[in-house]
This record gives structure tokens, sequence and C-alpha cells, in this order.
């Protein structure tokens, strides 16, 4: 299985308490989504703030999404947790509740080789009869370069890598090592039309969740050889993410999805908190720059 096109890095929405998930806004935005031409979902990652919620808040959050989606589209589970243990039983559960792939960021916090993150990706990934998408991150001891990533893809299971890392270089190094075969996943959103341009087949992002339309228009407008619309509706995008980021990208994401009328919640505890101040500033910059879009 490749996955292509555009799937949202899902949030995860919060009740008041900050700590469990709130189901019924959940499953609104998964239908916003689909309703918005969402090619498939990656749920529980950095966007949904998976490494920091409760494993039983993950397996639930997880659980809605596949019932809600019900086989429309393909989800991708990110099972990575601090405790190696704990990554292994959520990415079985991911197989029995009826995920369509795994995903995982490489062991973070310590120093370690790359024959450790070899074996580490090994086992998560022959840990299910899944299709396994490594998560290659910046944030991840600076993320890992080309040589590493095809590597890994010699392991049974491992289909693919989601590239949140500003190196197209090493992306197109990537392509050229796997010939192709490897799945290769767009991450950083300002730069999608980089990564396709370097060969990646799909796009994940954060921001797709508040600018869905103007994400699918784009890779649609790349796809059709429509390049110069492609770079048009980036340049769009990446105003609205430069303030995104100016406010803390997932606390932004997240109040923006409240402005678009669900109730999203609040990051997770110490991230920013909107209702703690902030809104009138954020606000004021996102009508200035047009947003919410009424056009892709």
């Amino acid at each position: 299985m490749k996955f292509k096109g555009i799937m949202p890095a899902l949030i995860t929405p919060l009740n008041e308490d900050n700590k469990t998930v709130n189901e019924k806004t959940a499953r609104e935005i998964i239908e916003f989504q689909l309703s918005q031409g969402a090619d498939g979902f990656y749920v529980l990652g950095s966007t949904g703030e998976g490494l920091v919620l409760d494993e039983s808040e993950r397996m639930k959050m997880l659980e809605i999404c596949v019932d809600q989606v019900n086989g429309r589209k393909p989800i991708i589970c990110h099972t990575a947790a601090i405790n190696f243990s704990e990554s292994v039983r959520l990415s079985k559960h991911a197989e029995k509740v009826g995920a369509d792939a795994i995903s995982a960021i490489p062991p973070i916090f310590f120093h370690y080789r790359a024959e450790d993150i070899y074996n580490y990706y090994k086992s998560l990934a022959t840990s299910t009869n899944l299709p396994f998408i490594m998560y290659n991150h910046s944030a991840a001891n600076g993320g890992m370069n080309a040589e590493t990533v095809a590597k890994m893809f010699e392991i049974d299971n491992i289909t693919g890598v989601k590239w949140t890392v500003n190196n197209y270089y090493e992306l197109m190094r990537l392509k050229d090592m796997t010939h192709g075969e490897m799945n290769i996943i767009n991450g950083p959103d300002e730069m999608l039309i980089s990564g396709l341009a370097a060969g990646a087949d799909a796009g994940i992002g954060t921001t797709y969740n508040v600018m869905l339309p103007q994400f699918v228009s784009l890779y649609k407008n790349f796809k059709k050889g429509n390049i110069h619309k492609a770079r048009e509706i980036q340049y769009k995008i990446n105003r609205v993410i430069g303030c995104m980021i100016k406010h803390e990208c997932i606390s932004a994401t997240k109040y923006m999805c409240t402005m678009l009328g669900f109730n999203s919640g609040e990051a997770t505890y110490p991230l920013k908190h909107f209702k703690d101040g902030g809104v009138p500033e954020i606000e004021h910059e996102l009508k200035e720059l047009g947003w919410p879009f009424k056009e892709n």
C-alpha cells in the first residue's frame, strides 16, 4: 500500500480537564475533513499530542477515528512512546482495532547509535502485521539521513517514511536509493510543493486541519503540472502558517479549529492556552490574512 494525496495530521480535541478525548468533537472534525477532501488521517502524532496523552486516551482516540471513518479512507496511527513496551502495546492495539498502518518517531532524549535505532524500528515494525511508516522528525536527534532511512527500508513491514525534515536533497537521495519504491510522505506543511517536486507521494500536516481545501488544491494543481498555481497557493498558505508559528503552532491550530466551530479544547499543558490571553491578536492577524479562506 502506498499512501497518496493529502492527509491531515488530526488534532486530538480535549475536554475541559485537558486530559481526556472529546469524542463528539473528534467525530465532527473527521466528518468535516472528509467532506473537504481528506485522503486519509495521521492520528496521534505531534499534532495529535500522542506522546503526552495517557495510553488509554490514545487508544480511545484511535478507536473513535477508526469507527467514524469506517473504512472510507486510510488511517495511520502514531504509536511511539518514551517507554518501548507502551509503543508495542499501542501498535498491537492499532492492528486489533483496524488501523491501516502504524508509525513512530525514532527513540528520543538519549543519544542512540544507528544500530540502536535500527533495532528499535525492527522490533516495533515487526510487532504487528501492519505496514510501518517511519516518522523522520528533526526534533528527534536532528533527524535521520537518507542512508539511515534507506537501511530501515530493508526491514519487513517498513514501507515508507513521513519526512518532517527540511532537507530535500536528502529526500531526493532517499528516493533514488530506494528506486522510487519507498512511500515518502512530506511533513513540513510550508514546503509541500518542495516535497512534491523532490518526489514525495503525499503530504501529512498540522495546518491541513484548518486549510485543507487549499492543500488539496495545491496537490491537484501540482499533479496536473500547474506549478505556477500550486506555488501561488503555497504562498497563501505560508502567510497563515507564519502567523500560526508565531502563536505556537499546535495551540494555534486547536484554537483555529474552535474558530471554525469545533469545541477542540486547548493544547496539553504546558503548551500555550489561548484562554490565558492572546485571542484578540491572533484573530486580528488571521482576519488580515483573509483566513478562513473562501476560495482554494
